[in-house]
């Protein structure tokens, strides 16, 4: 099976949040996010991934699994998955038939990224059925049942099988935010993807840890590693800053704790917060990649020339749809130029 993991000129792809909007309802995100798969796969991107958070009024793609179902519907050639799927949250054999499932009606185009991480507060962990003292302890153990529900050892005797899903070659990445995936990923030669768009900390130890430690597996010979990318395009610098304080206005919700809907793009968010708040949201956006066309190539260009990266999967919470949908072009043109 064909995992979209072709080495050489790096490939473009796109993460999606799903936004909702101020003054929108989920059902007007889910629209939005199936015409910008479709945009994007007329573009030439390589996969289209949504990501799983819960409790957060912004972000519509809690049931991560439905919602790669419906975009994979809307759409005929790019591969759909998730980044990610938080392991922590759920049942492996769960997973396995979810995601068997979807391999099933959709062949070779199912991505499954799977998260460490809760992508939710303690209050929603618990919700869940998890225990917030102690979610993600055991993520290495789960990811060895889920990996042995898509292929049983011949010399084990199963009483459980996932029904889709057993022998079928579904891909499966490691997403991190810090070294620890970046160690597991390639301890069990699978392809890993960081999420610098957020935690640009790590950025470099994790994929040095990634490709100095990688053993050839079953799946993958070589080390394959994707990098997320905040990226705002428009067609002057001056409209992409501006178009990019709705992604700080969201970040600065979460920072006070009080998460909302995307809003409208203001003049000056520095107006809005502390100088401390300020500093944190340039400290998590440095990596942030705002500008007109030109501004756009050259960043974009540097930042795959210090990552060495296979692939760049990029984010962007735009508040006009429209903008979004071009922004997305604006990369993909000057990426093919």
């Amino acid at each position: 099976m064909d995992w979209g993991l072709t080495k050489g000129e790096t490939a473009l792809s796109v993460l999606d949040l799903v936004p909702i909007t101020e003054g929108s309802t989920p059902a007007e995100a889910f629209r939005r996010s199936a015409e910008l798969a479709q945009h994007a796969e007329r573009l030439g991107y390589r996969r289209f991934w949504v990501a799983e958070h819960h409790s957060m009024p912004g972000i519509a793609s809690s049931a991560t699994a439905v919602v790669i179902a419906y975009l994979a519907q809307h759409t005929r050639t790019i591969r759909v998955g998730s980044g990610g799927v938080m392991l922590p949250n759920h049942a492996p054999l769960v997973v396995a038939e979810q995601f068997g499932t979807l391999a099933s009606m959709f062949p070779d185009r199912i991505d499954l990224g799977l998260g460490r991480a809760p992508g939710t507060d303690a209050p929603t962990i618990r919700a869940l059925g998890g225990d917030p003292d102690r979610h993600g302890h055991d993520f290495p153990e789960r990811l060895a049942e889920l990996l042995r529900y898509f292929h049983p050892p011949e010399d084990e005797v199963r009483r459980v099988h996932a029904v889709p899903g057993e022998g079928m070659d579904i891909p499966i990445w490691l997403l991190g935010s810090s070294d620890f995936s970046a160690r597991l990923a390639a301890e069990l030669g699978l392809p890993f993807a960081y999420a610098s768009h957020f935690a640009p900390d790590y950025l470099m130890i994790a994929l040095e840890t990634y490709r100095a430690n990688f053993r050839p597996s079953q799946w993958l010979k070589e080390p394959y590693a994707m990098v997320g990318a905040a990226v705002v395009a428009a067609p002057t610098d001056e409209e992409a800053r501006f178009l990019a304080t709705s992604s700080q206005l969201q970040q600065l919700s979460l920072i006070r704790g009080k998460p909302s809907r995307l809003k409208p793009p203001v003049e000056r968010v520095q107006d809005l917060c502390s100088p401390y708040e300020w500093q944190v949201l340039q400290t998590r956006g440095r990596l942030a990649i705002v500008g007109g066309p030109d501004t756009v190539r050259n960043r974009l260009r540097a930042f795959i020339e210090a990552t060495k990266a296979d692939e760049v999967i990029i984010t962007s919470q735009i508040y006009d749809h429209a903008a979004r949908l071009r922004s997305f072009e604006i990369v993909a043109d000057v990426m093919r130029a």
